[in-house]
C-alpha cells in the first residue's frame, strides 16, 4: 500500500515547470519540501505529524522516489544529478535557484485555499534555502530553513552562501524586519550546513531562531530526527499560523 494513498495527488504548473503535489489535512497550511533522495517514508511520517498537529499539509514531489523506501545507491545517483539540473544551484553562489518561482506560485495558490494568515514552509537539506527564497512572497508567515546544504560548502564563500540573490536576501532581511522570524534546525556539528547559519545571524539578527543539536547527525525532522527539532518547528508554525485564529 502506498503511503501516499490517504493523501489527494494533484499538480501545480507554474513558471513553465510542473510537478505533483500531494495534500492531506485541514486548518493553516504547511508546504514540506523533500530532501535528497526524495519523498521519501521519512518525509511523508513527517507530513503526517504536522497533519495531526492541525495544520493541512502539502508535498510537492521534485525529484527522485516517492513513497517507497530509497534503494541504497538512490542518493548516489539523484545527487549528481541535481548538480547538473538547471532548477538548482549547488555549487553557485549568490544566486537563488530557479526552481524558487514555481515554489512562489505554489505559496500563494496554497494559501488562497487554506486558513490562517498565512502559509508555513519547511526546506530541508538541498532544498533548506528554499524558505528564504519562497518568504520573497508575503504568503509565506512561517518559513523553517532545516540543515540548509546549497550551495555545497565547498571553500568559504560556498559555506556561508543561503543560496539566496543578494536582492532576495534583501528582500528576506526586509520581511523579518517587518516581524516574519525565520527558523532555522540543524546539528551543531553537521559540515554540509556550512556557516550559513552564521550568515542568518548576521543578516536576520534576533529574527533569525537558531535551534542547534548537539552532534553530527543531518537530517533534524526525518533520517536523524530529533524531538527537540520537530518540537520546535510545530510550536513555530502553530505560534505563527495558529495564534490569530
Amino acid at each position: 500500500m502506498s503511503l501516499l494513498e490517504e493523501w489527494e495527488a494533484g499538480r501545480h504548473e507554474a513558471d513553465g515547470r510542473a510537478y505533483p503535489t500531494y495534500r492531506r489535512g485541514s486548518g493553516p497550511a504547511v508546504i514540506v519540501i523533500h530532501e535528497s533522495p526524495g519523498l521519501t517514508p521519512e518525509v511523508i511520517d513527517f507530513g503526517d505529524e504536522l497533519v495531526q498537529a492541525g495544520f493541512a499539509v502539502v508535498l510537492p514531489h521534485l525529484f527522485g522516489s516517492a513513497h517507497a523506501p530509497p534503494r541504497t545507491w538512490e542518493a548516489a545517483r539523484v545527487v549528481p544529478r541535481l548538480c547538473l539540473t538547471r532548477e538548482f544551484t549547488m555549487f553557485a553562489a549568490g544566486r537563488t535557484a530557479p526552481l524558487a518561482g514555481w515554489l512562489r506560485s505554489l505559496a500563494r495558490a496554497v494559501h488562497a485555499t487554506a486558513e490562517g494568515p498565512g502559509i508555513g514552509v519547511v526546506g530541508m537539506c538541498v532544498t533548506g534555502g528554499f524558505a528564504l527564497a519562497m518568504m520573497v512572497d508575503p504568503a509565506v508567515v512561517a518559513p523553517v530553513v532545516a540543515q540548509p546544504a546549497t550551495p555545497l560548502p565547498l571553500g568559504r564563500r560556498r559555506a556561508a552562501d543561503v543560496n539566496l540573490s543578494a536582492e532576495d536576501l534583501a528582500a528576506v532581511a526586509e520581511r523579518v524586519a517587518q516581524g516574519c522570524p525565520v527558523l532555522g534546525v540543524r546539528y551543531r556539528h553537521d559540515w554540509v550546513t556550512g556557516t550559513r547559519f552564521d550568515t542568518l545571524e548576521r543578516v536576520l539578527g534576533d529574527g533569525f531562531i537558531r535551534v542547534e543539536l548537539a552532534g553530527t547527525g543531518h537530517a533534524t525532522l526525518t533520517d536523524h530526527r530529533h524531538h527537540e527539532a520537530v518540537d520546535a518547528v510545530v510550536g513555530f508554525l502553530r505560534e505563527r499560523l495558529m495564534s490569530e485564529g
